[in-house]
């Protein structure tokens, strides 16, 4: 009987060590790690809707203000989408979470990504379009008032004038040039788009295709400290790093497949990825698990890991828009499961 239970455990234990050999190869093959460190707690209570709303659409994006008085969190109205919808899409919330305004009503058919500039004036990418809206990227004062369209209202296409399903924009804060990652999955570009302050177009770079410097479904952009544009190259499961002349600097793919990609003043990195795990034939990382990654956009070393509550879901779960406040509360932007979440370090 002894030699049975000796045996039993001799094979449960080498069947344990298969599976984390088999787990820990396939994580050293991608780059990622699931075994982080998780110094965050999570709320889902933070931020009270307008009156009249139950409960949130489907949350794409939460920005910051870089004064670290608001925080403004967009969300597409009604499930997902705001096509035809009388509910505003961005709401403009105090660090307490009580909402202040909320805007943007009747301008959008699928807000996605977004920033906060220097100024404080806010930036909103429709990554969708109808014969009368959509597929521009809309800069707001922190009032509401929209300043400047780029993109041609309901018509999405190629070129010097036009975007196709825009999906994130960042702002340089030395000269307020603006960059524009274009366009959403199935979209007819792949490419970034380089403005002056005006909205006077510059240039343009890269196209479909998995090599260095070409893109497929640039999801989200930042900027680090030295001007870096760091792009979420998302179904190459990469993030790539250029210079904002179009050169290429470096691609990481250490922080998983990047849907949204917030650094914050001293070059810390919050990369949400949330699309590991299922097979939906996008090149989704299998046995990755979804969630928040934490690291340094000096180096890509990666040193903490915020687990999304399906971290291993078959479908796509987790936050896709992350933000970070002056506190250094994290925001996740969930669409799927139609929430916000927020991270406190413990």
């Amino acid at each position: 009987m002894k030699s049975h239970k000796l045996l039993l455990l001799l094979f449960i234990g080498s069947f344990l060590s298969m599976i984390i050999q088999a787990q820990s190869a396939e994580q050293i093959a991608h780059g990622v790690r699931n075994d982080l460190p998780r110094p965050y707690s999570t709320q889902r209570t933070w931020g009270s809707l307008p009156e009249g709303t139950k409960e949130w659409a489907a949350v794409t994006a939460v920005e910051p203000s870089p004064d670290g008085e608001f925080i403004y969190v967009i969300h597409r109205c009604f499930e997902n989408s705001c096509a035809g919808r009388e509910e505003p899409p961005i709401l403009k919330f105090n660090y307490e979470g009580e909402l202040i305004s909320a805007f943007g009503e009747g301008l959008f058919v699928f807000p996605h990504g977004g920033t906060v500039d220097h100024e404080g004036n806010l930036w909103i990418a429709d990554a969708q379009g109808n014969d009368e809206i959509g597929h521009q990227v809309i800069k707001f004062s922190s009032e509401g008032e929209v300043l400047m369209t780029l993109g041609q209202k309901g018509v999405g296409g190629e070129g010097p004038n036009l975007l196709h399903s825009p999906n994130d924009v960042v702002i340089d804060p030395r000269d307020g040039d603006i960059f524009v990652v274009d366009s959403h999955r199935r979209g007819l570009n792949n490419r970034i788009v380089h403005y002056t302050a005006k909205g006077e177009f510059i240039k343009e770079w890269g196209r479909e295709g998995s090599q260095r410097g070409q893109l497929s479904e640039p999801h989200t952009i930042a900027m680090d400290s030295r001007g870096r544009l760091f792009v979420g190259d998302r179904e190459n499961n990469r993030i790539q790093i250029f210079s904002q002349e179009g050169e290429f600097v470096d691609e990481w793919r250490q922080f998983g497949r990047p849907s949204g990609i917030f650094i914050t003043a001293d070059d810390r990195i919050f990369v949400a990825d949330s699309e590991s795990g299922p097979d939906t034939g996008a090149g989704e990382l299998m046995g990755i698990m979804k969630g928040i990654r934490i690291g340094s956009a000096v180096d890509g070393t990666v040193d903490s890991f915020i687990e999304d509550m399906e971290p291993l879901r078959d479908d796509h779960s987790g936050a896709e828009g992350v933000g970070v406040d002056h506190n250094g509360n994290v925001y996740g932007a969930v669409v799927r499961r139609r929430m916000l979440e927020r991270h406190v370090l413990n």
